[in-house]
């Protein structure tokens, strides 16, 4: 859904309150209109925010994306669409995705408001990410793993098995992009915790980058620009 240009405008200067709504999953959902792109936030947590989603625009610049092979796209976690809409709008990638949403309010508004504007193929699935990926057969050039309930990644997302499911969906030459928080000293205790006793246990060749108060804990090293 496009703004009145003035709206966007004004967005530079004052976020703009656009929708509020709420759903079995969030119980708060907030839609605004900043720096002339849509915000989606929880009460704790932004959500999406299209190119200006910086824990993935920062750590797209340390990735050599030309490594990938092919171009299908697995989303846990789809939001209003920010990684498809870096790719596609910062960084001119046409790609197939697949987007898993749980929260069928969340979808209704990536609809809304930024599915119109991108011009690559979807499949939107919405499921539980966890069930999904533990029942999915497919593979994946690229698997983005960006589930929050507000500002927590539920356990089950940071299981063993999980992850070694989740290896099994990332083609040989793919490329794994697991966010998570370390805004302060308490998330960053547990997300070093959670990369040296289990990410690295499936993943051993993997490594992780420093994103603006995130850690994207990556596969393996090769895909990183020298």
């Amino acid at each position: 859904m496009k703004q009145p240009i003035w709206k966007k405008l004004l967005s530079y200067i004052t976020e703009l309150h656009i929708e509020s709504t709420s759903s079995e999953h969030n119980p708060h959902l907030y839609v605004s209109l900043r720096d002339g792109r849509y915000q989606l936030c929880t009460a704790n947590a932004i959500y999406s925010f299209e190119d200006l989603y910086d824990n993935f625009s920062e750590a797209f610049k340390y990735i050599d994306l030309d490594k990938i092979e092919g171009k299908n796209v697995l989303i846990l976690g789809f939001g209003l669409a920010s990684v498809p809409i870096i790719l596609e709008k910062q960084l001119q990638k046409k790609i197939h995705y697949t987007g898993i949403e749980i929260d069928e309010e969340v979808l209704y508004l990536a609809h809304k408001y930024v599915m119109d504007e991108l011009v690559s193929s979807f499949n939107l699935i919405c499921a539980d990410a966890f069930l999904y990926t533990m029942q999915c057969e497919e593979q994946f050039d690229l698997v983005i793993m960006d589930v929050f309930f507000d500002d927590l990644i539920p356990e089950k997302f940071e299981s063993v098995p999980f992850l070694q499911q989740l290896q099994t969906l990332i083609k040989p030459s793919g490329l794994l992009m697991y966010n998570r928080l370390a805004f302060n000293e308490k998330d960053i205790s547990k997300t070093k915790i959670f990369y040296e006793e289990i990410f690295s246990k499936v993943f051993p060749e993997g490594t992780y980058l420093e994103v603006k108060g995130n850690w994207m804990l990556l596969n393996r090293k090769d895909y990183l620009l020298k």
